[in-house]
């Protein structure tokens, strides 16, 4: 059997290739079953939700009996956010909840996620021990007796636990009565719960991308392509524009005018709002490396402590918790409201910003106008080999010459993708032209000196 199974967020991969097949689907269900059963006393129970990918009648199919074959129940949700996932494993006393999705991937893709009991994605240690026990094949002695076998069953409420607990997330009194909403989801996961939620609010909801066919899941839609979303508010003179991406976890804006308000802005809205009204803990936010500069000029603006993580939302959580935050996320529109949630969830951070506009009386377009966006250019360059940055001379030195150019004007960040065979040049800089001018110098020494 081939090697690692788990990622940076969890396991993904083109479905019916390893590791996305039928046959390790069941076995992961199986190994987490196991580990369960290891530390648990009770009957497992388990929680299995997915988007709208032709693939997860597969995998979900598979998952269930590799967890019935150990002796767990299953309880099957359907296509649900994967928020919507850590929050029912809770609600629901499951011992895990399981996320058949690849978020903002193509339909070719799918993955699995996992979340603990208290819903937070599984540690790393209780991901390796699954990993042993698929790659070394000894999950047969730990089947269960005939008379033990699992069941597997349909709840047909989970969407409504879901939204009673999206709206107890605000206060009772706010209302979203007289608000145009544009709703963008992707074809994915959000596609009933996100307008039957904001209709329920008494919202206007104009919704767009919600007639998943298993293989239309973020098709030049959602989260990662904004601007059908930006003509459809411009032309319909909506208030706002909602977009998410397929497994449901992010969220990108667009405000009145048809502007796009991305995850760093909508960052820079909440936590200024939150420190106003004393509920920032520690006047802390904490964001990654791949933040706009301008983020980190108008948290310092408004007296608030940016606190820096690794790319990930898994790592972003990470430094939440050792710094006692409160708000942190990432500019591609996962953000973590953690007195609310254990994870990213796009429509809770849709409510939000909704809940901002409401209180302040302001539209999107001026609660945006709180942070500069420097002109930022990223490129991918493949590589045959991922040697040290640090160690390639000429790349070290044009990066160095660059950072010299640009002094306290912009920034250099140079990373390997943690999935793909690219190094990754991100340059920020005070115009677009001198931006890209640098981001292409950078990128071509690199493509002569790693091909």
């Amino acid at each position: 059997m081939k090697g690692k199974l788990f990622g940076t967020d969890g396991i993904r991969g083109m479905a019916n290739k390893y590791p996305m097949t039928a046959e390790i689907a069941m076995k992961v269900g199986q190994a987490l079953t196991t580990v369960i059963r290891q530390n648990e006393k009770h009957r497992p129970r388990i929680v299995i939700g997915k988007d709208t990918r032709l693939s997860g009648y597969m995998l979900e199919s598979a998952l269930a009996s590799g967890m019935c074959s150990m002796g767990s129940d299953v309880i099957l949700v359907g296509p649900i956010p994967t928020p919507g996932i850590s929050f029912l494993a809770n609600n629901m006393d499951a011992d895990a909840g399981v996320v058949i999705s690849a978020s903002h991937n193509p339909f070719e893709d799918n993955g699995i996620k996992i979340f603990s009991t208290e819903g937070y994605k599984l540690n790393d240690e209780t991901e390796r021990e699954m990993e042993k026990l698929v790659l070394d094949d000894k999950l047969q002695q730990h089947l269960s007796p005939a008379e033990n076998i699992g069941k597997a069953y349909r709840a047909d409420d989970a969407i409504g636990r879901y939204i009673v607990f999206l709206r107890h997330t605000l206060p009772k009194n706010i209302s979203l009565e007289g608000m145009k909403i544009g709703v963008d989801c992707a074809n994915g996961a959000t596609y009933k719960v996100a307008p039957m939620l904001f209709r329920e609010m008494r919202a206007e909801v104009l919704p767009i991308n919600v007639s998943p066919d298993g293989k239309n899941i973020n098709e030049l839609s959602g989260a990662t392509h904004p601007n059908g979303l930006a003509d459809m508010v411009r032309n319909n003179g909506a208030d706002i524009g909602l977009a998410f991406d397929g497994d449901g976890d992010r969220l990108i804006a667009v405000d009145e005018e048809g502007e796009i308000v991305t995850g760093d802005k909508i960052i820079a809205i909440c936590a200024a709002h939150l420190k106003n009204a004393g509920k920032l803990p520690n006047n802390t936010v904490v964001t990654t490396v791949m933040s706009n500069l301008g983020l980190t000029e108008c948290l310092r603006e408004h007296g608030i402590r940016r606190v820096e993580a690794p790319v990930g939302d898994r790592n972003v959580l990470k430094k939440m918790l050792e710094c006692e935050a409160a708000l942190g996320g990432e500019d591609s529109g996962h953000i973590i409201f953690l007195k609310r949630h254990t994870t990213g969830d796009g429509i809770l951070s849709a409510l939000y910003l909704l809940s901002v506009m409401e209180n302040t009386g302001k539209k999107l377009s001026e609660l945006a106008s709180i942070m500069k966006v420097y002109p930022q250019v990223l490129e991918n360059v493949p590589v045959k080999h991922k040697k040290k940055v640090n160690e390639v001379p000429e790349l070290r030195d044009v990066i160095e010459e660059v950072e010299n150019d640009l002094k306290d004007k912009g920034r250099v960040l140079v990373r390997y993708s943690g999935t793909q065979p690219l190094l990754r040049v991100m340059v920020e800089g005070p115009t677009k032209e001198e931006t890209r001018k640098h981001a292409l110098r950078i990128a071509a020494t690199a493509e002569q000196a790693l091909s």
